[in-house]
Order: structure tokens, then sequence, then C-alpha cells
């Protein structure tokens, strides 16, 4: 059996798809859906039984599971919105059922793959796995970073494959639900699609209106690096950057999709009260790490990740 948390989510729906193809059905889907929209990414898909992510809680602390052969658990689970303020509510879904998951894997010995966050970085401008490099600007990237830390102390009794992955600005499809954390991608697409135009912050960290660079990285490859890291006989631990290695701008997205649909006119905005000061302006993920562990395969341009997210978002 397979365990995907968060698996009515934007990644993990897309993981389940990933076992799927692979002919893998013997998986369970843990979420939580008082968001209910999320039942989209799930019903194309096939797998075991689903679970509420309180009960999963609850028969985890109860040792429920621990008759169970898992094969390997993908940890997306969590709250990803950058503005939530609450630290109570965030520390609870990223980092303590975290910990109860990892023990439980640890315990096992089951390979653990788990969603961290390029978030980890805030505004510094070198994204290399290291500790210099990890500054969060918000609780969000906090709550990563501390669980990154945590399994770091735990790493020398573990036996098994124990991986964060850092991800940088995941797009593709099944996050139609997101909301206001929904890609630049999603949500650009949306309004060029409804009105002709695409509106983007004006500048900020020393870029220009809406260059503003980020490492775009199409949900594909996040999926396909997971799958990766669960096969792989080798144990391994640590953290890894998930990015393609090569940031481009917001006005290149807009560009791109402009070019797809037809045409586009920029606009700008400024920028919401309280965010400027949690802005990340640059991000580019350094893959070293990743590449050095063997991971070969290529990353999907941005071209022709929106070009395939466009045909998706179509129904083509």
């Amino acid at each position: 059996m397979f365990i995907v948390t968060g698996g009515a989510g934007f990644i993990g729906s897309n993981i389940v798809a990933g076992l799927n193809r692979r002919g893998k059905r013997n998986i369970l889907v843990v979420d939580n859906l008082e968001s209910s929209e999320k039942f989209l990414n799930l019903r194309d898909l096939q797998y075991a039984d689903y679970m509420d992510k309180r009960e999963f809680r609850m028969k985890l602390q109860n040792r429920q599971f621990d008759t169970q052969k898992v094969s390997a658990i993908f940890h997306q689970g969590a709250c990803s919105d950058t503005m939530e303020y609450d630290g109570r509510y965030m520390m609870d879904n990223n980092f303590t059922y975290s910990k109860e998951l990892l023990n439980f894997a640890s315990r096992r010995k089951i390979p653990f793959i788990y969603a961290s966050s390029a978030a980890v970085y805030g505004a510094e401008s070198e994204f290399l796995e290291h500790p210099r490099n990890e500054k969060p600007l918000n609780v969000y990237g906090y709550s990563k970073l501390l669980f990154d830390q945590y399994v770091k102390r735990q790493s020398p009794k573990m036996k098994q494959t124990v991986v964060g992955l850092r991800y940088f600005n995941v797009y593709g499809p099944r996050e139609q639900h997101k909301g206001r954390m929904a890609s630049q991608a999603f949500q650009l697409y949306n309004q060029i699609n409804e009105t002709g135009t695409a509106t983007l912050f004006e500048g900020s960290g020393g870029y220009g209106n809406g260059d503003q660079r980020r490492d775009f990285v199409y949900v594909e490859d996040a999926v396909k690096i997971n799958l990766y890291l669960a096969a792989r006989k080798r144990p391994l631990k640590g953290v890894l950057n998930v990015g393609t290695g090569e940031s481009r701008s917001f006005n290149a997205i807009a560009r791109g999709l402009g070019k797809i649909m037809g045409s586009v006119e920029l606009r700008y905005r400024a920028m919401p009260e309280g965010l400027k000061e949690k802005y990340q302006s640059f991000t580019e993920a350094d893959i070293t790490r990743l590449r050095r562990i063997g991971y070969t395969q290529p990353f999907t341009s941005l071209e022709d990740g929106l070009a395939a997210y466009v045909k998706h978002l179509r129904g083509a």
C-alpha cells in the first residue's frame, strides 16, 4: 500500500495519478474535504481507500497501521497559505502532524517523501540546501524549516529514505481549488481567458513591473522526482530542491500564455499591504544535489509546460 497525505490536493492528487499510470491502485488517500471542491481531483483516480486526516491521525496515534504493509509514504498534506497568520494552526498542520507520521515511518522503516518548500529561503539570493540560506519570511516557511530541522536531528537513527522536497513554484493540472494560492499560470490563464488582460504586481526587490523572477516547475516533474525517490534502492536522507534551476519572470508567463491564447494586454498593480515585506522577488533552485544523487531527467521548459497546461485547461 502507498499512503498519500494531501491526496486530494494539488501535488498529492498528481502523485496518485502518477502511481495509477504505473499500475498502482493500492493507495490510501488522506485529506480533509471541508473544502469539498477538492473532490474533483479524485474522481478520475483509482485508489483503495480514502480517510479523513483527523481519523488518520487518530489511527496513527493508536498504532492501528502498525500491521499494514506500506511501500512508501508521500506526505503532501499541509497548510500552504503563506498569508495564514494563525501560527498555532500552521504548526499543528505542518509540524506536529508531520512528526507523528515520520515517527510511524521510522518505526516501520518506510520510505518517507515529504513536502518542504522554497519558502524556507525567504529573501535570500542563494538557494542551496544549507542552513546559512534558510531565513523564512512567514510562519508557513518557518513551519517547513522547523520540520526539516527535526528530520535532520532524527536522521542518524533512521534506516530508510527520508527526503524533504523544497518545491519552488509548481504549476499544472489539479490546482483549481487553491484560490489565491494557485499558481500564476492558473490565475493569469483565467484573467486572459475572461478579459484579454493579465494583471501583475508592480516592481519590488529591485525588479521592474512584472519582472520579479521565480523558478516555475511543471507538476509532472515534481511527481517524477517523488516516485524516483520512493523507488530508490539505496536509502537517502536530507532535503532536495525541486525546481528547474532557471528563473523566469512573471511577464514571461503572461506573454507566453498570450502567445498560446492569441494576445494579452499587461497591466500592473501595487502589492497588497502586508505582502511586500514577505514577498520573494527572486527564486532559482540550485539543483546540484538533485543531480548528484542520480536524478538525470530533464525538466519541462516554461513554454512547453504552459502549452500542456493550457491544453488541459481547455479540456483538449
